[in-house]
């Protein structure tokens, strides 16, 4: 089993970057050979390829709005079919949408292969008039609990077969 996970968002506004981060730690640590970490940031194209290609699973990362607490870890296993539903965005070069980088990868042919999760965390800040490059505290304090949430997901994945070290039991999910 393939399996890509993917961290996304724009570094310079502040908790957007949480994909970032959590793929930078990811990278630390010994994940199984079948998985792929990638930091796409805000490279939509490059992503929408990438969800075309041959992996059984594809764990996205992102700073995800859904009015919790600031901190607060996702799991979300989004509708293929909803998503189709949805109005077409178009791509803009300074940030990242999700959902039209998988509108993409559907117009490119053969669209998003694998199953698709969201590890998302709510953002306590978005942009930073200040300029500063940094996740705010409570963002920062998640990124340990979403990598075990993706460890954890990655051996579900699997059944069981796969350890990764250096990622703990996972303490929160949300679907």
């Amino acid at each position: 089993m393939k399996i890509l996970v993917a961290g996304i968002g724009n570094i310079f506004y502040g908790d957007d970057a949480f994909g970032c981060e959590v793929a930078r730690e990811l990278k630390r640590v010994k994940l199984p050979e079948n998985v792929t970490v990638t930091d796409f940031g805000i490279r939509s194209y490059d992503l929408a390829y990438a969800l075309t290609n041959d992996f059984d699973a594809i764990i996205l990362v992102d700073a995800t709005t859904r009015g919790q607490a600031p901190g607060t870890v996702y799991l979300i296993e989004p509708d293929m079919n909803h998503l189709n539903e949805l109005d077409r965005t178009s791509v803009d070069a300074h940030s990242m949408d999700p959902v039209a980088v998988i509108q993409m990868a559907q117009s490119l042919g053969g669209g998003v292969r694998g199953k698709l999760f969201l590890v998302g965390c709510e953002p306590a800040m978005v942009e930073n008039e200040d300029g500063a490059l940094e996740l705010s505290e409570k963002v920062k304090a998640a990124i340990p609990g979403a990598m075990a949430m993706i460890g954890e997901l990655i051996r579900e994945l699997t059944g069981g077969k796969t350890k990764s070290s250096g990622l703990a039991p996972a303490v929160t999910k949300e679907v």
